[in-house]
Order: C-alpha cells, then structure tokens, then sequence
C-alpha cells in the first residue's frame, strides 16, 4: 500500500477535479483532455514537459535526503532563487564573457549558494535546536524579497524599459540546446546525474543507510551511535545543492535571465514530488513527471479554456491533501473505542505491604 497510495490519491484527485469542473460549468472529460493529453501533442510539448520536470525531480531528490531522516527542509524555494542570483551574478559580471570556464563557474556558484543558504537552518537546528520547517520557510522570504530588491535596484538592466530584470546572460553562460528550435537544453543531464547520486547514496551507501534508521527509528539510531547532527547536516546541505543548480538551470536555461519570476514554484511542489515519489529515486522522476504535466495542463487551460491560473495550485494541494489522507489510512486503523475503563473502587496495596 505504500505505493499503492500515490494511485489512490490521484485517483481522487481526478475524482475531486470532476466535480470542480462540473460546478464551474465545464465538461470534465474536455478539461481533462486539455489538461493531461494536449500538451503533449507536440514535440514542442514534450520538451517543455521534460524541461520542467528537470527541476522538479533534481530538488525533489535533494530534498528526499533530509526528508528520510525526517530532517523538513520546506525553503527549496528560497535555496533556488540563491542559487539563481549567484549563478547571474557570475555571468552578468564576469570578466570574460567568452570563457569556457563560465558556464562551469555558474554551475559550481550556484551549487555553493544554495547550500550556503541551507548552512543557516542547519547550523541553528544542530547547534540551537531551532526548527528547520520555520527557519527554511522564513528564509524563502529573504530569498524572495533580495531578489526582487537585486532586478529592482542593482542588477536591473537599463535598456529593459524600466522592467524589473536584470540583463541577458551571454551566450557562453546559457546551457546549449538540443535544437533551437525548443527550448530543452542538455541540463537535463546534471538531473540524471543526481537522481543515480541520490539512489546510490539512500539504497547502497552507509551513510543513506543511517539516515533511513534516524527517519525511521530515532531511538534505535541514537543507541546506535547515529550522530543527529551529521543527518541534519547532510539532509539540508543536499536540499540546498540540488535547489541551487535548479536555480542555476533555469536562469541559464529557458529564462536567460533574472527576474521575479525565476520559478513558478518549483521549490514547493518539488516537496509534493519526493512525498509521492515515496522519497525513491524513480518514484520522484514519475512522480516529477507528472507533476510537470500540471504546469503545463495548466497553462494549457488558461489558453483554450480560459480557466484561472491558481487551477495548477488547487491540483497540486488536492494530491498532497488526498496523499497524506491515504497514508493516515495505510499506517493507521480506526477502531471504535467504547467508554473508558472505570477507575478501581479500592486502592491497590504498596508493594512493600504484600508478601512475596
């Protein structure tokens, strides 16, 4: 039932999708066609499909390292946009735009950056006992208002008619395409890559293995001799590298260059992709997978049907909502308990006062 679960919830999720539609006056079966069956009947949608997804499963597999030492890493959001403003600032301002070492440079700078952004929860919760879920989620909002101060102020490019974004990257900072036709480019290979990093390292390596039994048997792990503060530590610097090469991906991929915009969430429903993903290295990429079909099927709606943009949003609560609901089921029985057992009438006796 552990992977039977995630069928369960999207099942209901379609079921719930029905008769939202139905109440909004549209035709479910109609909607639905838009929504899951003609962003990919093209090849244009297929690569836009692939190109999102790309993000979504590298976060989600940095972010399932933490999560199975139950170490909640929810700021992904904020790692990415630091790893994005790092990885622009190397080739907006760096001396040789033609360099080979450029794009190198932006990849290892945005890595850095993210991961310097996850330092900061994970030093106050190794050190201070703070809880990671309020520090990450905060710091996304740091994240997210320097950005916005950086394409506003510094950073924003005086020929962009006073819009709030920085300038184009040059062309030896952008990732090459697979064809110029489309916009996937070949930074779908550093997410391969992560994904065989994130199942040697949870499925045949030592240190996986102990983060697994700290998420799973906290008690068991400590008598063990299993350091807390390492899977803190390891859990939150691997979330934060993976947001930041998300973040540098999109910013020298399909974008070119910053603005507020740089994700359309990515960070949060990355968190949705590892939970149904069941936190394995090929449940993520299906489960990125599909969860890149709900941004494109929502843009998608918006165009042909004239549906409101946060239908994407409603999709990605409504399958986290029934997902959870399904593991309380899984892991849980509900049993009817009567009244409470009645107190004795008579005290019991001290121990000391009965014979042996």
């Amino acid at each position: 039932m552990r992977f039977g679960a995630p069928l369960i919830a999207i099942a209901l999720t379609l079921v719930a999708g029905t008769v939202l539609f139905v109440a909004l006056g549209y035709d479910p079966l109609a909607t639905f066609r838009e929504f899951f069956v003609t962003p990919l009947n093209s090849v244009n949608g297929l690569s836009e499909w692939l190109l999102k997804a790309s993000p979504l499963i590298l976060i989600a597999c940095g972010l399932a390292v933490g999560f199975r030492a139950n170490v909640w890493n929810i700021g992904a959001e904020g790692q990415l946009i630091l790893g994005a403003l790092a990885a622009s600032g190397i080739g907006l301002y760096y001396p040789d735009p033609e360099s080979p070492l450029l794009l190198p440079l932006m990849v290892v700078g945005g890595a850095l950056a993210g991961m310097a952004w996850a330092t900061i929860p994970a030093f106050l919760r190794a050190r201070l006992n703070t809880n990671e879920i309020l520090v990450t989620l905060m710091l996304t909002y740091v994240a997210s208002l320097l950005l916005s101060w950086l394409v506003r102020g510094p950073w924003r490019d005086p020929a962009g008619f006073n819009f709030p974004q920085t300038a184009l990257l040059p062309y030896d900072a952008m990732w090459p395409l697979f064809d110029n036709a489309y916009r996937l480019n070949v930074s779908i290979f550093v997410t391969a890559v992560a994904v065989v990093v994130m199942w040697v390292f949870t499925e045949r390596s030592f240190p996986g293995y102990k983060m697994s039994v700290s998420g799973a048997a906290p008690l068991a792990a400590r008598y063990a001799g299993f350091r807390e503060s390492s899977a803190v530590w390891i859990g939150l610097l691997a979330g934060g590298t993976a947001a930041g090469l998300a973040g540098m991906m999109e910013a020298a991929g399909p974008l070119g260059q910053l603005s507020p915009q740089i994700s359309p969430g990515y960070g949060f429903a990355a968190i949705i992709v590892a939970f149904i993903g069941r936190l394995s290295a090929i449940g993520i990429v299906l489960a990125g997978l599909l969860m890149s079909l709900l941004f494109l099927g929502g843009e998608a709606v918006q165009i042909s049907l004239g549906l409101p943009a946060a239908l994407t949003r409603i999709f990605q609560g409504m399958l986290l909502f029934f997902l959870l609901a399904a593991d309380f089921f899984v892991f849980y029985r509900i049993r009817a308990v009567g009244a409470a057992a009645k107190e004795p009438t008579e005290p019991l006796a001290h121990p000391a006062s009965q014979e042996s």
